[in-house]
């Protein structure tokens, strides 16, 4: 043993001599330890190990370059003002992870601390640009594709770029999503200073009345920012325009009195509406991605349909929705519309078929001559030699449908956009339903006012006298599929607070009830409102 000693280093002192021995440095074990520390804490996520892997295990975070330290800063900076987005600020525990960052002494401790940054920098990275919740855990019609980036592209374009600049580019692009972000701050800020008042003590105030009540619907429409500052105890012509102000700001008719449809809506909180916005900044974050230089976008609670180009909304009418109703409720997603159908036939859904015609024809059976009944042979029955009692649910064997016509349940035109849901724009015979506030009357489908123009507008684009085209098919009184040359992206939509195109906040009427199911899952996923002062 001694004499094996005595060769090595008589071996070291030669490499020495030479100059091709070099002794570890204390850096490099320190490096080491800390590219080991990291290895061991990203092992428990595959996406963050998958990056310091290709990036040698070196610090992104807690390094003292001037880059790191640049990046440490903008983090810290961008997680203080999670809560000015909307984002449950305490998922991201701002105040531990600095002290964390100073606790961090040896190698080991930093490599632990540089892993937890990032965890909590995809974190924030991710519920920023795309949302807090996954669409379809809060609701199962919220078949919203979110495009959710890779992780590990995250930290790879932060390591590329200006730190301020990538935190800067987070959150969605759009003039909606600024513009709701300045509303919320606005009714943050007249949280802070008490809110909108009193709410009105009456059910309904219409002009001409006086008192203490309407004192009441004065101040709260000044607080709103629906008049100027006044002293009249008379609902006179200043506070009948500021209604009528409220009333088009919330989608309601503009007659000018507070009746039993507005005055719920003036009675609302500022909590609820502040509530509506940050929904809908979550909403925006869903469908963060393209929506095409064309595209049509249909909003639930507003009841309308319209037609965007270039961001400039250039056609627009009014829509009747899915019932209130569970099961008719119309579904939110995205698709393409590739044509329309004009003199459609509609064909009845087997569970309208079923519950709703069959009981009808089980009492008569000749009390449906408008519909056209076949067999499974594919032959054409007479209902009237059906015995109907025969049949229920599970063992009815017809189909139905209802030729082309003025009465047909489609109308004379409906848009096709292919979609496991079988929804689609169309036109109804029902034109009554139209002036009404809240139309949630369908079966799932969006019917419109003015289907004829909407057509119109959508083959203009294509046909050099789209109306002359239009009526000539819709002459034929036979089915006629006309394919668009471009396909149009359809967005179904759900928005209680929006902006409209004169960029003015607008607030809808939850009818479905899902904003208040968004609201309840991001209160318990930590995001909270919050009153600013000054």
């Amino acid at each position: 043993m001694q004499r094996i000693f005595k060769m090595t280093s008589v071996l070291v002192l030669t490499l020495i001599v030479l100059g091709l021995f070099i002794a570890p440095k204390p850096a490099d074990a320190q490096a080491k330890a800390f590219e080991q520390a990291v290895a061991e804490a990203a092992a428990l996520d595959k996406d963050i190990a998958a990056f310091y892997q290709a990036f040698s295990y070196k610090s992104v975070w807690t390094g003292r370059s001037g880059r790191e330290r640049s990046r440490r800063k903008a983090l810290i900076k961008a997680l203080a003002n999670a809560s000015s987005h909307g984002l449950p600020a305490g998922r991201y525990d701002t105040e531990g992870l600095q002290a964390k960052m100073k606790a961090a002494r040896g190698p080991g401790e930093r490599g632990a601390v540089e892993v937890e940054i990032s965890r909590v920098f995809l974190q924030y990275a991710r519920d920023l640009q795309t949302g807090v919740l996954i669409p379809s855990r809060v609701n199962s019609a919220i078949v919203r594709k979110v495009p959710y980036r890779d992780r590990t592209s995250y930290l790879v374009n932060l390591v590329k770029s200006s730190p301020s600049e990538f935190f800067e580019s987070l959150a969605p692009k759009t003039i909606e999503y600024d513009a709701l972000l300045k509303e919320k701050l606005r009714l943050e800020r007249l949280l802070g200073k008490g809110g909108w008042g009193i709410t009105v003590p009456a059910k309904s105030l219409k002009p001409g009345q006086s008192g203490g009540s309407v004192v009441a619907l004065r101040n709260r429409l000044r607080l709103m920012g629906f008049m100027n500052r006044s002293s009249t105890q008379t609902y006179d012509d200043t506070i009948k325009s500021a209604v009528q102000k409220f009333q088009a700001a919330h989608g309601l008719s503009t007659d000018g009195i507070a009746g039993q449809a507005t005055m719920p809506e003036l009675n609302k909180s500022l909590s609820t509406r502040l509530q509506s916005v940050i929904v809908a900044m979550e909403r925006e974050r869903w469908f963060n991605r393209e929506r095409g230089e064309r595209h049509i976008l249909v909003n639930i609670p507003d009841f309308t349909a319209k037609i965007v180009d270039n961001q400039k909304v250039t056609f627009e009418t009014r829509s009747v929705v899915g019932s209130i109703e569970t099961d008719r409720s119309t579904v939110e997603f995205s698709d393409l519309m590739e044509y329309m159908v004009i003199n459609p036939s509609w064909y009845v859904p087997s569970s309208i078929a079923t519950l709703e015609y069959l009981p009808k024809l089980q009492i008569d059976n000749s009390s449906m001559p408008q519909i056209e009944i076949t067999n499974k042979e594919g032959l054409v029955v007479d209902s009237a030699n059906v015995n109907f009692s025969l049949f229920d649910v599970e063992n009815f064997p017809f189909t139905m449908r209802q030729p082309p016509s003025n009465e047909n349940a489609l109308g004379l035109v409906k848009f096709i956009f292919p979609n496991p849901y079988n929804i689609y724009l169309h036109d109804t015979p029902a034109k009554n339903l139209f002036s009404r506030e809240v139309r949630a009357f369908s079966h799932g489908c969006v019917r419109l006012a003015d289907p004829f123009d909407f057509a119109y507008a959508l083959l203009a684009k294509d046909i050099r006298n789209p109306k002359e085209f239009f009526q000539e098919q819709l002459a034929t009184g036979e089915e006629q599929q006309v394919y668009l040359e471009s396909p149009v992206p359809v967005h179904i939509i759900y928005r209680t607070a929006f902006i409209n195109a004169k960029g003015h906040i607008q607030y809808r009427r939850d009818v479905y009830g899902r904003d208040a199911q968004v609201w309840k899952a991001l209160a318990k996923a930590g995001v909270a409102l919050r009153a600013v002062q000054g």
